[in-house]
């Protein structure tokens, strides 16, 4: 970021120096020109020298500013960066939240993946049709039982009334008999 900027003012500041009468450089190599020579001394108007430093004091300022505008560009646009990165971290969060929603089904307030969902309902779907069958072939045998029961006690009772037929008519033959004796004893 801060080679971003220097490369930003050293721009600006060639720009300025370009677009302006001349450069500094420039400047002082016209002083030397313009200056005469005493000794091995080079003599300098004041007010060439004043105009240079004012020149220079202008340039100076120019670039203060010009810094001082880039500094506050800089910061403006980090600002957008980090705001734009904290935006950039809520939507991956947001669509790692959707992602997980669309891949999920929510169970008795519990987010579950579709595919573990699907396997709970097939696993409970086959244990109650396995106790569906259990109790089928329970049932059926118990049927089977109470049918062979049935015939049992139905067989049992015909047995019961033949008996019971038998038993009445051997006490009334008794009877007969014990009335044919008490007759003849009479």
């Amino acid at each position: 970021m801060k080679n971003i900027a220097s490369i930003f003012i050293f721009t600006i500041l060639a720009s300025i120096s370009v677009f302006g009468q001349q450069t500094i450089e420039q400047q002082f190599d016209e002083l030397l020109k313009k200056s005469n020579n005493y000794q091995e001394y080079k003599v300098v108007k004041k007010e060439n020298i004043y105009s240079l430093r004012k020149n220079i004091s202008d340039s100076i300022s120019k670039f203060k500013e010009t810094i001082q505008a880039s500094s506050s560009k800089i910061i403006k646009q980090q600002s957008t960066i980090s705001t734009l990165n904290t935006d950039l971290e809520q939507t991956k969060n947001n669509l790692t939240i959707s992602q997980e929603k669309e891949n999920g089904i929510l169970v008795l307030g519990v987010l579950t993946n579709k595919t573990t969902y699907t396997l709970i309902v097939f696993i409970g779907l086959a244990i109650l049709i396995f106790i569906i069958v259990i109790l089928f072939i329970k049932y059926k045998s118990s049927f089977s039982t109470i049918k062979i029961t049935k015939s049992k006690l139905i067989e049992t009772d015909e047995e019961f009334e033949n008996f019971r037929q038998r038993s009445l008519e051997r006490e009334q033959q008794i009877r007969r008999k014990l009335q044919d004796e008490i007759n003849k004893n009479k």
